[in-house]
């Protein structure tokens, strides 16, 4: 089996920019649709610092996902 480290390293920067992407997107809409507090001047940004936070703690898996899917993909090329 070849390893295509420009592959890789390209699945993951596309990891580690588009996972926490959707993870911030996702956790802000999920918290705007099931607290009605967010938003709010009350809130003070409590809602949105949540979101941000679980952005960038999902980078770094993000870019694990990435190489591992180009790994895999690489793999199953070989096999067949």
């Amino acid at each position: 089996m070849r390893i295509r480290v420009g592959r890789m390293l390209g699945y993951g920067l596309a990891g580690l920019v588009l996972v926490p992407v959707a993870v911030t997107l996702g956790v802000l809409g999920l918290a705007h649709l099931l607290d009605p507090s967010c938003g709010t001047p009350g809130d003070s940004g409590g809602c949105e610092m949540g979101a941000a936070g679980a952005g960038f703690v999902s980078a770094l898996p993000g870019a694990v996902l990435g190489m591992a899917l180009a790994l895999w993909r690489d793999w199953r090329s070989a096999q067949g």
